[in-house]
């Protein structure tokens, strides 16, 4: 757990959530196909951008069942993946057996300092209350090297959101909300961190998709 003004946060229920549906997650969520061409137009600028160095590990933080890991990789990434939910890990183990996936807390993150070219959360900060950010951004500027590239995803805007009705037509009885979070307000919160945002897009919402959706690139001096 980490402090916030109103005590501390606990990411159990989250852990919960995720450990329960991990398994109709890998099957529905198998690959990119989620994701809109301007999406995946971010994350190919920053694997583009990770591939510049002479050593491009990347974090996939928050990585459920691995399937932006395997996007990644395929792009030539050396990609390592971990996610606070055990049962995802093993997903993504099942499912992408030539990657590596470990346990861990975007809040204290298993790897030294300076041990990535870039590090990607991607829909990875989206339940995460605002007292959090602060340590999640810390982590994952702590752990890349200079010149180093963040990439984050999120939906856009303000307030919450129950997700639960979305896991109950899977027959699942879990609690989840997620956070919304302008353009702004996190280019600000990776600032405080020490990274300098390079770009962002701003999409409206596609599909069955209710909120607008947002990336950011950033970059560690």
């Amino acid at each position: 757990m980490i402090s916030s003004p109103s005590g501390p946060l606990d990411f159990s229920g989250v852990r919960l959530a995720y450990d329960t549906v991990a398994e109709d997650y890998a099957t529905y969520f198998p690959d990119t196909r989620a994701e809109a061409l301007l999406d995946l137009a971010m994350i190919d600028a920053f694997s583009e951008a990770v591939m510049a160095s002479d050593d491009p590990r990347v974090l996939d933080a928050g990585c459920g069942a691995g399937r932006m890991s395997r996007y990644l990789a395929e792009r030539g990434c050396l990609v390592q993946g971990v996610d606070l939910s055990s049962s995802m890990v093993a997903m993504a183990r099942r499912d992408h057996r030539d990657l590596v996936f470990t346990v861990g807390s975007l809040t204290d993150l298993p790897y030294p300092d300076e041990q990535f070219a870039g590090v990607m959360l991607w829909y990875s900060i989206i339940h995460t209350p605002p007292a959090g950010h602060a340590r999640i951004f810390a982590e994952a500027t702590r752990v890349l090297r200079p010149a180093g590239h963040l990439l984050v995803g999120f939906q856009a805007g303000e307030g919450t959101r129950d997700v639960s009705a979305a896991y109950r037509q899977f027959g699942h009885e879990v609690q989840l909300e997620r956070y919304l979070y302008t353009a702004d307000q996190v280019a600000s919160e990776i600032e405080a961190a020490g990274l300098r945002e390079v770009c962002r897009l701003v999409r409206r919402a596609q599909g069955r998709e209710r909120d607008d959706q947002a990336v950011l690139l950033a970059k560690a001096d």
